[in-house]
């Protein structure tokens, strides 16, 4: 019985490096201008929600998700800056589904926090390809 228990937890352990959001990747953009984040080539093949917090705090958020686009409105969600409603709308509609949020909070045009967050079970991931520096 131990060696069943044994084998089971070293293969959930390798199961959860499967599908894991690495500090080190998300800190990376921290400080870098949003420019660098309009031009990397990952975000690129992503759909964009924006919206704008009171205190002036531009919110980016890189969806990924197979049932994104029912929510976006035929993809008027994509690409202009939302208003706080129309943002929150569109979260509770994705967090419906298996959807990644990438969530870039950007003031004074740069990057200043930088969160990864799974809905409905979603195993959500950063890799090489998420930093910065990234050229494809």
């Amino acid at each position: 019985m131990n060696k069943r228990l044994l084998l089971f937890a070293l293969l959930a352990a390798s199961l959860t490096g499967c599908a894991t959001v690495n500090p080190a990747d998300t800190e990376a953009w921290v400080g870098q201008p949003a420019n660098v984040l309009e031009k990397q080539p990952y975000f690129l093949t992503m759909p964009v929600v924006k919206t704008q917090a009171a205190d002036g705090t531009e919110i980016w958020n890189y969806v990924i998700g197979t049932q994104v686009s029912s929510c976006s409105q035929m993809g008027t969600m994509f690409g202009p800056r939302l208003s706080w409603g129309m943002y929150s709308g569109f979260m509770d509609c994705t967090a419906q589904y298996q959807t990644c949020n990438n969530i870039f909070y950007i003031n004074g045009g740069k990057v200043q926090r930088v969160v990864v967050l799974g809905t409905r079970g979603a195993q959500c991931s950063t890799d090489a390809r998420f930093r910065p520096n990234f050229t494809g």
